[in-house]
């Protein structure tokens, strides 16, 4: 008898929402790892497939093995292949844990792999790209761990000195007067496995222009499993989803035992009066491929009548 092929495994899930990419997969238990290659950061890094090996940045929630155990492959092959030196974001109690993990990888390969992991505690805030900033948020979850949300961060003029002549906004300047303000621009909120918790309604996470948030029971028997491992439940994103103005939700975390079609009717039934087309689930490849070529029909549509390809969806991506 002819053997059955193995099955397919390490399938990328891919969301659009121009200009931005949500790429990578999350399985609960397996591995949790999403790229979003516009912000050069991976959430978590359970595996390392290629796209999150490309990003310089990896802000870890916590240090279950589904979501670090790529971890010392990624720092491996990016010294390999001659790529810039990563930076591992941790809870700070985590990070002295997480370097004598790569120092005993040095016994093991007979060499050191260049590394660099930076600890973080709830309301640390460090900037990765030019007015992009990652800042950590105190979620719960069974051993230390962080949620995290990315901030541009503006320069604008100061409300009361609207209206002022270019002239004076000039002499105010050159006297030492701060003319400007800062103003904050919450774009992408990270959960990572936690539950229900304050941080959820921060404003980084409400104000957020795109969420991503673990779900990892849909079952409404699951309720106490979900508080044993501290993880939400589909129940507990009711008040979420009506919490977040985000143009899109996306939901990692069902497990292999989950049914796609279960989870996408209990998220439909969670999502009330959201609007169409604003929750979704990374790992639900068919729903997203054809998402995905909806957007390339509609971008061949406005190119073929001589116009410019616009993005139909505003964005405050640097």
């Amino acid at each position: 008898m002819t053997p059955r092929q193995a099955p397919r495994d390490g399938q990328i899930g891919f969301l659009y929402f121009p200009p931005i990419r949500v790429q990578g997969i999350s399985i609960a238990g397996e591995q949790t790892a999403i790229s979003i290659p516009e912000y050069d950061i991976a959430f978590d890094i359970g595996l390392c497939p290629r796209p999150i090996l490309t990003a310089p940045f990896v802000a870890l929630s916590h240090t279950h093995m589904d979501h670090i155990a790529g971890l010392p492959y990624y720092f491996s092959q990016r010294f390999f292949q001659k790529m810039a030196t990563g930076t591992c974001y941790c809870p700070l109690e985590m990070a002295d844990p997480i370097r004598e993990m790569m120092r005993s990888w040095i016994a093991l390969e007979r060499q050191e792999t260049p590394h660099n992991i930076v600890g973080l505690s709830a309301g640390d805030e460090v900037e990765i790209k030019p007015g992009i900033w990652l800042r950590a948020h105190a979620s719960s979850h069974t051993i230390p761990s962080l949620g995290y949300a990315l901030i541009e961060k503006r320069k604008k003029l100061r409300s009361d000195l609207t209206g002022i002549s270019q002239d004076d906004l000039r002499d105010r300047r050159m006297r030492g007067e701060e003319i400007t303000q800062t103003v904050e621009v919450p774009l992408i909120a990270y959960s990572g496995d936690t539950e229900p918790a304050p941080f959820l309604f921060h404003d980084d996470f409400t104000k957020a222009r795109i969420v991503i948030c673990e779900c990892t029971f849909y079952d409404r028997e699951h309720r106490d499993r979900a508080k044993i491992g501290k993880h939400l439940h589909i129940e507990d994103l009711r008040p979420l989803l009506a919490a977040w103005k985000a143009e899109h939700v996306v939901v990692v975390h069902a497990s292999r035992r989950t049914l796609l079609s279960f989870a996408r009717e209990r998220l439909a039934a969670a999502s009330g009066d959201r609007p169409e087309d604003s929750v979704h689930l990374l790992m639900d490849f068919k729903t997203n491929r054809k998402r995905l070529e909806q957007q390339s029909l509609q971008f061949d549509s406005v190119v073929s009548d001589g116009g410019e390809a616009e993005n139909t969806e505003t964005s405050d991506a640097g």
